[in-house]
């Protein structure tokens, strides 16, 4: 027993022999696994914050939101090759913080990668529904399509998720190059963008001629932003979760995700510079389901538009075949660890994927859209998944910037002599910068009411996750290659 009030127990040879993973990513395959997760932050979900903000303050929050994340990036971009294990954000926080570090960063991310899909996963629903003109007691029959075919794929091995992963995100990068070319000759940037206004009790109104202010609802209405422009850059973080896969994690993650968040930068702003400068202009795309398509009706119209929204899926379908990815490998580190039930950690005998972590943290994000659908009502049911548990996604994530900059910063204070094979050029500043605008972000959820009951939500997730750890887990750790590696590094720290 440590002094951490946590123990190790002995495993036998075929414990890893059971939960073993096989070696494939390169340099493009990690920078497709960075920009595929992200990539349907693009398609859906960002424009949700244009009537918070009007256009100017979205994308004001848009700049700050980029800065934390090339901030954060840089310092995971250090960690990641310095701590090449599966357990990404957790291994990080375990080797700086202890057990608990360890074990509170993990859940933070765990929240994330489980909810993060099930948002995804219903803003393609909608798609669908809308290119296919099918009613909306069909879209949870669409869910379980999607999931069931993904995990399906991801389970498969691990060469065809990659080679999954590259295709899909070259298609929906080439899908964005098409709408950003089809929109320029035909944007109005004054009349569209620029059509949300405050009305005389503050709340937006729609300029029918366009012509508004930049910023409606001033320097707050833009930090009131912040939490929808997170949806551009979410997921990016996941890089490390792969460190197991690749054939070099310390040369050739810093490349993967530096490579992926340029790309990023490029493709977020175009989309929030076109997409509200073409009908039917900012304030009807801030409650869009399908801001993408409709971006299509206005520049080709008719059933092209229709052709390239079902071609557009494959953006959605990019982050929720990447960020399974994610989540599987996620909750697979956390169990083979003994943080989770070491049950999860089993990969397939064949394939060696974790086959079981990615059934049962599905499992658990199709019920919780199932008893928000069926105990909402579906018109309500659907909202909440795409309002709520896209909070829920948000906070999670906000709380492991958290950790994984105090991490940064607690590892190069502790162990500066750690073999760094790339080093954050912004160093400790980066880290606190990143701290500083997480933190900001996090205080403008709070003072949402739908992000309110999100971040509820995730403190529930919480209470369970760390009963189960305080009765059970900490008492059942086991030396995986994370683990294995905190330790001798504090017995290092201690000569």
């Amino acid at each position: 027993m440590s002094e951490t009030g946590t123990g190790y127990r002995p495993v036998d040879k075929d414990y890893f022999d059971r939960r073993g993973l096989r070696r494939y990513a390169g340099v493009a395959s990690l920078w497709a696994l960075g920009v595929g997760a992200v990539i349907s932050g693009h398609y859906s979900g960002w424009n949700l914050g244009l009537l918070a903000g009007g256009w100017g303050g979205f994308a004001l929050a848009a700049v700050i939101v980029a800065v934390m994340y090339l901030c954060l990036v840089l310092c995971i971009a250090e960690m990641g090759a310095a701590l090449p294990h599966t357990g990404g954000a957790y291994s990080f926080a375990r080797a700086a913080m202890g057990p608990w570090g360890g074990f509170l960063t993990g859940l933070c991310e765990n929240v994330e990668y489980v909810l993060t899909p099930a948002v995804v996963v219903s803003f393609l629903a909608t798609y669908l529904s809308a290119v296919f003109e099918t009613p909306p007691a069909w879209l949870p029959l669409y869910w379980i399509g999607c999931y069931a075919l993904f995990v399906a794929l991801n389970v498969w091995g691990v060469e065809l998720s990659f080679k999954v992963t590259v295709i899909v995100t070259v298609a929906a990068l080439g899908c964005l190059s098409l709408f950003w070319i089809t929109a320029l000759p035909v944007a109005d940037f004054q009349r569209f963008a620029l059509n949300i206004g405050a009305g005389p009790d503050g709340k937006p109104v729609e300029l029918p001629e366009g012509g508004g202010p930049l910023l409606p609802f001033g320097l707050h209405g833009a930090l009131a932003a912040l939490p929808f422009a997170v949806w551009l850059f979410l997921a990016i973080e996941q890089l490390p979760l792969a460190a197991e896969e690749s054939l070099d994690p310390r040369r050739d993650m810093p490349r993967g995700i530096i490579a992926a968040l340029l790309t990023l930068f490029v493709s977020a702003a175009l989309i929030v510079w076109l997409n509200p400068a073409v009908g039917p202009g900012s304030y009807k795309l801030a409650s869009s389901g399908e801001p993408l398509l409709d971006g299509f009706r206005a520049t080709t119209g008719g059933m092209l538009a229709k052709v390239l929204a079902l071609v557009a899926c494959i953006g959605l379908v990019s982050s929720f075949h990447t960020i399974l990815f994610a989540k599987g490998r996620q909750i697979y580190s956390l169990s083979r660890a003994g943080y989770f039930p070491r049950f999860l950690s089993i990969t397939h005998p064949r394939h060696k994927t974790p086959h079981v972590a990615l059934l049962a943290g599905s499992a658990v994000a199709l019920a919780i859209m199932f008893a928000l659908w069926f105990g909402m009502g579906a018109e309500s049911g659907s909202a909440a998944i795409q309002g709520m548990l896209l909070s829920m996604a948000v906070a999670g994530a906000m709380l492991s910037y958290l950790a994984q900059a105090v991490s940064f910063i607690v590892l190069r204070w502790k162990h500066p002599g750690l073999d760094r094979p790339y080093r954050s050029p912004l160093g400790i500043g980066g880290a606190i910068v990143t701290l500083a605008l997480a933190l900001l972000t996090l205080a403008y959820q709070l003072l949402d009411p739908v992000f309110v009951t999100g971040v509820l939500g995730v403190g529930v997730w919480f209470t369970i996750g760390i009963a189960w750890f305080a009765a059970v887990g900490r008492h059942r750790l086991v030396l995986a290659p994370e683990e294995a590696f905190a330790l001798q590094a504090e017995r290092s720290a201690a000569v």
